[in-house]
């Protein structure tokens, strides 16, 4: 099998200082709203904590159909990654600089313009590296979530750190300056590692084609559109699951969860990079297996990858609802702590769901989306968390009501039956996409 183009490595590097920047900051942004002032933060309660929390988050994710839609019509790919990630950074300085409501929303809603610019078109860029059916493509955005989990893997680490040996400011700065770092390479290296990809919007490019730009879909096109959409509805109720690693969970972990290990009390900020962390350890061991099984001709098909994450994000709940058992359910009493075990093997479970699933889906719109369409339809993917983040803040806002023993076991099942029914019709979903 030939070896991926440089420029999926540049991309890699990109997305990866990108990612920390974003991490960096989400990591401390639960404990930033709900800490007191005296402890460096805005002093917000924990509900409504956690629905700013699942708002933003979602709204990072429901940009890039807009962003994307400009790539595509107006500005090109390159050009749209440049101002999310200016846009970003002077999001992440208005956190960095000031401890106050005001900088918080400014800042948040920085964040959020910015991401709808970068997002969907990186991931686009990473597509256009290949032909519309290599067999690299599914092994390379494997590589490039490796990229996405590493920068996720470093931030909450330093973040963390200055955020307990300072403050949440010098935190902010640090994802302030990553952002800054992965611009920079971008713009220095981008002519030279990806040429001419992604200067020109996709719409010139189907001008190429046609006299016209407005040139109807096919039928195979129609069909693959939607099983993009079909396949979104379902990625909602996992990462609706899946985000609860940075609310319910950071919460629950705070109070509930033994976090010292001889002698050192682990910052709760850390454990969100345990999830990247065995994305690093185990995606290549995934890239090797999806490239042998293709070798052999027995890789599973998109809808089987998916379906399998799914259930796997169920079983990481499944332990989770241990962990509220073994103190005894659902009981207000922060000396009685669950073992660390149970919160590690829940996020090794959905890392493995994850690693079926997130990188899959962004190879699978890759390969479906029309060209006219890919950017808007990679938005469409990615607005899959928009909705789900909102649910997610939902759903850890009302774990102070109903408890954690509840909303973990509703997870756990609808997770599970979703991903069986994905198994079920796997055959149908794959005719439709029309693939060789």
């Amino acid at each position: 099998m030939k070896k991926h183009p440089k420029g999926l490595y540049l991309l890699f590097t990109v997305e990866m200082w990108e990612r920390f920047s974003y991490y960096g900051m989400r990591a401390l942004l639960i404990f930033y709203l709900t800490k007191t002032w005296v402890e460096g933060g805005l002093g917000i309660d924990e509900q409504t904590g956690n629905l700013i929390y699942g708002f933003f988050t979602g709204f990072v994710y429901f940009t890039p159909i807009i962003g994307g839609w400009l790539a595509d019509n107006y500005l090109g790919q390159r050009k749209s990654i440049s101002i999310g990630a200016f846009t970003m950074m002077l999001g992440q300085f208005c956190l960095a600089f000031d401890q106050s409501k005001t900088s918080l929303f400014l800042g948040l809603a920085l964040l959020i313009i910015g991401n709808g610019f970068f997002k969907p078109n990186i991931s686009v860029l990473v597509g256009q590296l290949y032909a519309p059916n290599d067999k690299r493509k599914d092994a390379a955005f494997t590589i490039f979530y490796m990229g996405i989990n590493l920068g996720a893997l470093l931030a909450p680490l330093i973040t963390g750190y200055l955020a307990v040996k300072y403050s949440y400011n010098y935190g902010f700065f640090a994802a302030a300056i990553g952002m800054l770092l992965g611009q920079l390479l971008f713009m220095f290296l981008g002519n030279k590692y990806l040429g001419d990809i992604g200067k020109k919007p996709s719409v010139t490019k189907q001008l190429n084609y046609s006299e016209s730009g407005n040139i109807p879909l096919t039928k195979e096109e129609k069909d693959r559109t939607k099983v993009i959409f079909f396949i979104v509805f379902f990625v909602i109720f996992f990462f609706a699951g899946f985000e609860q690693a940075g609310s319910s969970f950071s919460l629950y972990t705070e109070k509930y969860i033994q976090r010292e290990v001889f002698g050192f009390t682990i910052p709760s900020a850390w454990f969100q990079s345990v999830n990247p962390l065995f994305i690093v350890l185990l995606a290549p061991i995934f890239t090797l297996l999806w490239n042998w099984l293709a070798y052999k001709n027995n890789e599973p098909n998109i809808p089987i990858k998916m379906g399998l994450g799914m259930i796997l994000l169920g079983l990481g709940f499944v332990l989770m609802v241990g962990a509220v058992m073994e103190r005894g359910g659902d009981i207000a009493d922060n000396s009685i702590k669950a073992n660390l075990a149970w919160l590690v093997f829940a996020y090794l479970l959905h890392t493995l769901g994850e690693l079926c699933l997130s990188p899959i889906g962004l190879s699978m719109v890759s390969k479906l989306a029309p060209v006219k369409l890919a950017s808007i339809l990679m938005g469409v993917w990615l607005m899959s968390s928009f909705v789900a983040n909102i649910a997610a803040g939902f759903l850890a806002s009302s774990v102070s009501k109903m408890g954690a023993l509840s909303i973990f076991a509703v997870i756990a099942l609808i997770s599970i039956v979703l991903g069986f029914v994905l198994l079920a019709i796997n055959k149908r979903l794959f005719k439709m996409m029309h693939l060789e």
